[in-house]
C-alpha cells in the first residue's frame, strides 16, 4: 500500500494537469493548530493512508481562503470537511448542502471568514461546483495544540466511511 500525501498547493498548474471535470475533490479545511476546529485536516490525513478511489481526489486546504478558488474550476463537484460549534454533541457527523457562504456553519476562527468569502466568490464565477460539506461537532477551541477530544476523534473513521460512500453515489450519478 502507497501512502497517498495530502496535497499542499502551491502551484496553479496543479489543478490543470488533468482532466478533472470526473473527479471528487474531498477537502478538510480548519486551524491543526487548534485542537478539534483542525479536525477537517486530521481526516484529510488518516485519508492519505488509505487507498482511495481513482475519482477521488484529497486536499488539505488548512486555512487557505482565496488561494483555494483554482479548486473551484478544476472540480465539478467539492466535499469540503470542518468542524462547526453547533451546539451537537462533540463527533456528532452532519452533511449540509450549502447554497451560499450563510449556509455554512458559524464562524469558528480566522479561517471561517475566508471559506465564507471564497464561497461568495464562487458563485460570481461562471462555472459553480456541485458543494457538500460534511461537519463535525466540536465543543470549544484550543489554541496552540494539534490533540484532538476523544469523541471527535473517535468519529474519524466512520466520517471517512461517510465520505466514501457519498463520494461513490455521486460518483455512480455521474456515469
Amino acid at each position: 500500500m502507497t501512502e497517498r500525501t495530502p496535497v499542499a498547493i502551491s502551484s496553479d498548474s496543479y489543478f490543470f494537469e488533468k482532466d478533472k471535470s470526473n473527479s471528487i475533490l474531498v477537502m478538510g479545511v480548519g486551524n491543526y493548530l487548534m485542537g478539534d476546529e483542525g479536525i477537517g485536516v486530521h481526516i484529510i490525513q488518516e485519508m492519505s493512508k488509505i487507498e482511495l478511489p481513482d475519482y477521488i481526489d484529497i486536499l488539505d486546504g488548512g486555512t487557505g481562503g482565496f488561494l483555494l478558488l483554482n479548486c473551484f474550476e478544476a472540480y465539478k463537484t467539492i466535499i469540503f470537511v470542518d468542524a462547526t460549534m453547533d451546539g451537537k454533541q462533540a463527533g456528532t457527523i452532519s452533511l449540509i448542502r450549502p447554497k451560499f457562504a450563510s449556509d455554512f456553519p458559524s464562524a469558528l476562527s480566522v479561517h471561517d471568514v475566508g471559506l465564507k468569502d471564497m464561497i461568495e466568490a464562487v458563485y460570481l464565477m461562471e462555472h459553480i461546483p456541485d458543494i457538500h460539506l460534511f461537519t463535525v461537532s466540536i465543543e470549544e477551541l484550543n489554541p496552540m495544540t494539534i490533540d484532538l477530544n476523544d469523541h471527535v476523534r473517535a468519529a474519524i473513521p466512520e466520517i471517512i466511511q461517510q465520505i466514501l460512500n457519498h463520494s461513490e453515489a455521486l460518483h455512480l450519478k455521474k456515469v
